[in-house]
């Protein structure tokens, strides 16, 4: 394998939030994404590396991703809203702890989590670890899959019908929770930070999870929460969902959301169409398929496809080159290298014809 570096770029911080404001139409930003920890392991084995940070000097990355909920502790060691870990369910439906619920008085009984058991300490040190980076930061607040785990996933859509009152009321409570940590956060994180990054996925490969009027009624409301606070602190907002969500976007284009994340070209997320409709209200991460193209096609067809991604997205600015996906472990380091080769390579060619 051949390395070799690209030229190193400085002030990634102050050049990404001018993306994310729309008024730079002649920078280029990477972002290589949350990696599969497996394939941090092969990566960092592949380098000779020690640690990951060296892995995104190596790829001129200009974005890092703190979570704040990292520092949660419950003071008996219980785990957050009390949901069971992943690997100990059968599905996403199977019933959840709040399944049976069906009165308002069951919701306020429940044993909600405190924010005040949130320490902050630890995600402020990895933050300021990277002050020259654009720091992506906050809880990450899903709170669509916590109030799908209370119920399990087909008991809550079912329960957006005949129980909607309650349905409503646990989202209240678990948007409560986010909101008021998100406001201790921002307190102690000042202006060490400028992104506020949180995700829920509201769509399949095919289409929507939720219908248009469901997701305006039970989950649009719990969005402009927690963008407000954000807002309210002078904070860039950066909305991650993954799936078909293409008929939600015209109602997110209402929010004060900054940037979307991160189109999923298997998903149906045409970038082409995105930018004409919305190219100058938010700034747009990734599209470069992690599904098709990253694992399985070779360096040419990665270097195609990161061309086709700036010809479309870069014009007028707002385009950050990232995957559309976290990059698993099935991924050739060698193509991820090409894609942010690639990426300053043409995109400085790009921008200078402007």
């Amino acid at each position: 394998m051949s390395w070799r570096w690209w030229g190193k770029r400085i002030n990634s911080r102050m050049m990404v939030g001018s993306i994310f404001d729309l008024s730079a139409s002649d920078q280029k930003a990477f972002w290589t994404g949350n990696p599969h920890p497996e394939t941090y392991r092969l990566y960092l084995q592949q380098l000779g590396y020690s640690d990951k940070e060296q892995l995104f000097c190596r790829l001129n990355d200009d974005c890092r991703w703190v979570i704040a909920e990292d520092g949660y502790r419950h003071p008996e060691g219980k785990p957050m809203f009390g949901i069971p870990a992943l690997e100990d369910r059968a599905s996403l439906s199977q019933p959840g702890v709040l399944a049976d619920c069906e009165n308002l008085r069951d919701v306020k009984d429940y044993p909600w989590p405190d924010p005040k058991d949130i320490d902050f300490s630890e995600v402020l040190g990895r933050i300021r670890e990277h002050s020259d980076k654009a720091v992506f930061t906050g809880l990450w607040s899903p709170f669509f899959h916590i109030v799908a785990d209370l119920f399990g996933m087909e008991s809550y859509f079912v329960k957006m019908y005949t129980h909607p009152l309650v349905a409503e009321a646990v989202t209240e409570r678990v948007v409560d929770f986010y909101c008021e940590g998100n406001r201790r956060f921002f307190d102690v994180l000042g202006d060490e930070a400028d992104i506020f990054f949180f995700g829920n996925d509201f769509g399949t490969q095919l289409d929507l999870l939720l219908s248009p009027e469901n997701f305006r009624r039970f989950i649009l409301p719990s969005f402009r929460r927690l963008i407000d606070i954000a807002k309210s602190y002078g904070k860039k907002v950066l909305l991650h969902s993954c799936g078909h969500i293409v008929d939600y976007l015209d109602d997110l284009a209402q929010t004060k959301i900054c940037a979307v994340h991160p189109l999923q070209r298997t998903a149906g997320m045409d970038l082409r169409e995105v930018k004409e409709r919305y190219g100058d209200r938010w700034c747009i991460i990734g599209n470069i398929d992690s599904s098709r193209t990253l694992p399985y096609g070779t360096p040419e067809e990665v270097a195609t496809e990161v061309k086709e991604a700036i010809d479309i997205a870069a014009p007028g600015g707002g385009y950050i080159l990232a995957s559309d996906h976290s990059l698993h472990d099935g991924i050739p380091l060698e193509n991820i290298v090409e894609m942010f080769r690639v990426g300053a390579e043409y995109g400085r060619a790009f921008y200078s014809k402007k």
